[in-house]
């Protein structure tokens, strides 16, 4: 028998989850839900947006519904920037994380309710909500390993997995229900973030002080500048959702989308070179900088591309794919969940594949990655032209053009999207390194925005111009990507010894 010695330290150990802290337990279980939610609710945007008014959709053409799920998405990802400054001057991270997922699910729950104002005002919860939560729930897994600790980068695989088998789930169960009628989808949205808000609440002393306080206490005047923000944020988006309700007749989303794209644009080019210019930066800091702005340019066409997936693909999958067999119709919105699928399944092996190459110092570079990912992004629409002229033609096409379209971009975006975010840390200078995470987000949320305008282009009722269109998206992804690959070279000798 043990002794009584031996009892106590193992009942005064950490408990530990999967041989790590337990609080990764917590936070792998409420992004999962937070996830499923999000993902949930995504796949039926556009395909709720643009199906009939007495079908109990929204009646909006393809143009109106793909512009605003690009603003949309596009939102959730600059939104993460403000978030995250909240919870380091104001909150802390879990006070954020915690909140955030509340307003989230009132968002669900409000979008569940039938009508244009509930559809907008939950748009916008879902929206601020999860600029709180998303990014702070990143940072508490961070700080729940000590500096040095080697299970840090493992932690964050296993919570990896817990966001795709989220994404997978949500899908299936929320494009299930909203067969029967849209707005049990919505619904089975905010109870999984419930049930994430549940298992947050029940398990949060696992984490610990991570997370618990803000990193930087805030001054009087900088809290009475954050409130303010605030609150001039919140009427602005009340503003904007009674200017859109009561004119939404001549309510032009497509335009909105150009001109928010445009500003975007703007905005991330803008502070950069303010950065570049005025940032007192060395010679090695700004050949480095040059390289962050490769990647930027390129994180934004690749989910101009990607992006796809939710609209103008979406709408590909419940109209011209045959989806009946054997009597039971797969729910369109059940393509979306091929996506984290393939993550859970490819991610392993392309960790042993790079570990395998840095061994032999065959790893490829950041830019290479990248312009593999954008490559692979080219080939993926390369498939969708061999339906599209299948559609065009006037037959409906097997599911298998968009299982192994979503493949190749799979593909694509496991060499992009890691590797970017872990390049702009390295070799962003020390005191800019939140600011260019910024520009990282403002650069994803320009690709969605660009992705909502170019799923507009797709006219149902002009079907001969679709195969021209994926060819064009095929040889702007290609061409960027042969850009990067050309200037491979040249990025290395700039990047220097932040490989």
């Amino acid at each position: 028998m043990p002794s009584e010695s031996a009892v106590a330290q193992a009942q005064a150990a950490p408990r530990e989850f999967f041989g790590h802290p337990r609080g990764l337990a917590t936070l792998f279980f409420t992004e999962m839900w937070e996830r499923f939610s999000y993902y949930g609710m995504r796949a039926l945007l556009v395909l709720f947006m643009v199906d009939q008014v007495e079908r109990g959709g929204l009646g909006f053409s393809d143009q109106v519904a793909t512009a605003i799920y690009g603003l949309y998405t596009a939102a959730v990802y600059i939104v993460a920037v403000p978030g995250g400054w909240i919870a380091d001057r104001l909150w802390g991270a879990q006070r954020s994380v915690w909140f955030g997922g509340i307003v989230i699910m009132t968002g669900h729950f409000v979008l569940a309710i039938p009508g244009i104002t509930s559809f907008f005002l939950g748009l916008m919860l879902v929206v601020f909500g999860t600029g709180l939560l998303k990014p702070n729930i990143s940072a508490i897994v961070g700080e729940l390993y000590a500096p040095g600790d080697p299970r840090r980068d493992a932690g964050f695989t296993i919570f990896y997995m817990g966001i795709n088998l989220g994404a997978a789930l949500g899908p299936l169960v929320c494009g299930w229900l909203a067969q029967t009628n849209w707005h049990y989808g919505f619904a089975a949205a905010g109870v999984g973030m419930l049930a994430g808000l549940v298992q947050f609440a029940l398990t949060r002393g696992a984490l610990g002080e991570a997370g618990r306080e803000p990193g930087a206490m805030a001054t009087p005047r900088v809290k009475r500048v954050a409130w303010g923000t605030v609150a001039v944020t919140v009427v602005l988006a009340l503003v904007l959702l009674w200017a859109g309700v009561a004119g939404l007749v001549g309510f032009d989303a497509p335009l909105l989308a150009r001109w928010a794209a445009l500003a975007t644009a703007i905005a991330t080019v803008g502070y950069f070179a303010f950065v570049f210019i005025a940032g007192r930066l060395d010679r090695v800091e700004r050949n480095r900088m040059i390289v962050i702005l490769v990647l930027l340019f390129g994180c934004a066409m690749f989910w101009a591309g990607f992006e796809q997936a939710g609209s103008s693909l979406n709408l590909f999958a419940q109209r011209y794919t045959e989806r009946t067999f054997g009597g039971f119709t797969i729910p369109a919105q059940w393509f979306q969940s091929l996506n984290p699928i393939f993550i859970i399944t490819l991610a392993p092996i392309y960790s042993m594949v790079w570990v395998a190459l840095a061994k032999r110092h065959l790893e490829p570079s950041a830019p290479a990655k990248f312009a593999f990912g954008l490559i692979l992004l080219g080939l993926g629409f390369a498939i969708m032209i061999g339906a599209a002229s299948l559609v065009a033609a006037g037959n409906q096409v097997l599911p298998t053009w968009l299982f192994f379209t979503y493949l190749l971009h799979t593909m694509g975006e496991l060499a992009l999207s890691p590797v970017g975010l872990s390049s702009v840390t390295k070799l962003a200078p020390r005191r800019y390194v939140g600011q260019m995470m910024g520009l990282w987000f403002m650069a994803s949320g320009l690709g969605n925005i660009i992705a909502g305008v170019i799923a507009g282009r797709f006219d149902p009722e002009q079907l001969d111009q679709m195969p021209a269109l994926y060819t064009q998206i095929v040889l702007t992804s290609i061409g960027c990507g042969m850009v990067i690959a050309i200037l491979v070279k040249p990025l290395k000798r700039l990047m220097g010894e932040a490989k």
